[in-house]
């Protein structure tokens, strides 16, 4: 029997995995697709809005030749991280289900079950993008996830939003040769966008080489235009492709196929303890971004790796104590 299954093998669930070990509790990491999938999924070229020491779990000193780091040299960190600390990873399983109570749970995978004592749910929030509802949004030019501009050249391309995503996309399109409008149902860009992308995408708008469209909401997309309303009423506009930068949300089924009750707020924030992160269903935690439910800029890598301590000294201890992140340092909330 292990003493705690990790579901995610994320830069979270990692940290979780090392503090179990530094407690001589044996754990195993369960993964859907490869360590720090979501990483994966990050835009080719993307630079953190962190330094690296906001970065970095177990102690391992996160090396780079940046101010922040990039996303290629966080892949090989958490991927060099997992394989000197030995961890227990079974990657491209997807867990099915939790049976059983505190002690004598039973992870039920796709491949095999995993008896445990604990379970930590360490799952992020990248898997599900925050849909439109819209027609035509399973149109293949559409996409949720920006990758790099090189396929958008010479195309006419709508970026729908106004946050630091929406930013980077719209100008990444236009700096290799994409036509683009940046659609947003805000009446202007987001004071979150960080102050080295904002000017740029101010001085771009304001000579017209990126248009934009206020106080506009997509209500359907067709193969070649789509449809907005606006301040003037309906229009058409051009497009052939769609990068839509909604954001994200936890996988909510899951976490109530796992018997994990939601706040009745805004965020749906999972139940949980504020310094433990035990779960209404008791031995059953959550770490990370997953705790703030839609509220996805709560919890993130720099301060949501600190929770692996609190959680694994409450599993082997019993011990409560307060977590104290006003003596951490971290990047802002997106």
């Amino acid at each position: 029997m292990q003493d705690i299954v990790i579901i995610g093998a994320g830069p979270v669930g990692l940290a979780c995995g090392i503090q179990a070990a530094k407690h001589d509790l044996n754990a195993v990491i369960i993964e859907k697709g490869t360590i720090v999938n979501s990483l994966v999924g990050y835009p080719t070229h993307m630079e953190f809005f962190s330094t690296a020491e906001l970065l970095e779990i177990g102690g391992h000193p996160f090396p780079t030749l940046n101010t922040k780091p990039t996303r290629p040299e966080a892949l090989q960190y958490y991927r060099r991280v997992a394989a000197r600390e030995a961890l227990n990873l079974q990657l491209y399983e997807r867990v099915q289900r939790v049976d059983g109570a505190d002690e004598e749970f039973t992870v039920i995978t796709n491949k095999g079950e995993y008896p445990c004592r604990k379970v930590i749910v360490a799952t992020g929030f990248f898997d599900i993008p925050n849909a439109l509802g819209v027609p035509g949004e399973n149109l293949p030019k559409v996409t949720h996830y920006y990758r790099e501009p090189y396929a958008y050249a010479k195309q006419h391309v709508a970026v729908i939003g106004a946050k630091n995503s929406a930013a980077k996309a719209a100008l990444e399109c236009y700096h290799f040769g994409a036509k683009v409008s940046l659609i947003h149902r805000g009446d202007a860009l987001s004071e979150k966008i960080k102050y080295w992308i904002k000017p740029d995408l101010e001085n771009r708008i304001k000579e017209g080489s990126i248009t934009t469209r206020f106080n506009t909401r997509v209500t359907a997309i067709e193969p070649d235009h789509i449809l907005l309303e606006g301040p003037e009423g309906p229009s058409t506009l051009k497009n052939d492709f769609v990068i839509a930068m909604t954001g994200y949300r936890p996988d909510f089924a899951f976490l109530g196929t796992l018997g994990i009750d939601l706040k009745d707020d805004a965020s749906r924030t999972p139940v949980h303890h504020a310094e433990t992160f035990e779960t209404n269903r008791q031995g059953l935690y959550l770490a990370g971004t997953v705790c703030g439910g839609l509220h996805t800029s709560r919890w993130f890598i720099e301060n949501g790796r600190f929770h692996a301590a609190q959680i694994i000294r409450h599993i082997k201890t019993g011990s409560i104590e307060p977590l104290q992140l006003h003596k951490r340092y971290w990047k802002t909330a997106e």
